[in-house]
């Protein structure tokens, strides 16, 4: 089981998470994050410290963001991991809690 990173992280791309993250299992692509589920060894942290509350553990993911399991693994296998806390997008405070972001996803 892994952590999956969901639609309201797009167009905000808070990194607040990314720090916390003890194996480094995140991916940055242009205005959205994962987590390689390969390397996720579901220890929670990351969780609480999303500001958008984007972050889901499979188990707990809303029947709406499943198919960000699959965009999730997908995406971290093209996108260069990220370690360390950037700011987030200039109009993330704006994006946040929006719905039907996922086709402005940037791959």
């Amino acid at each position: 089981m892994a952590f999956v990173v969901t639609e309201n992280c797009i167009k905000c791309k808070y990194t607040d998470c990314v720090e916390v993250c003890p194996v480094d299992c995140f991916h940055e692509g242009p205005n959205f994050l994962v987590i390689d589920p390969e390397e996720c060894i579901d220890c929670t942290l990351c969780e609480p410290e999303c500001p958008a509350n984007a972050i889901y553990s499979e188990d707990e993911l809303p029947e709406d963001q499943e198919h960000f399991i699959e965009l999730n693994a997908e995406l971290s296998q093209n996108w260069p991991v990220i370690t360390e806390q950037k700011d987030p997008l200039p109009e993330a405070d704006e994006w946040d809690g929006k719905e039907n972001k996922t086709e402005l996803l940037e791959k």
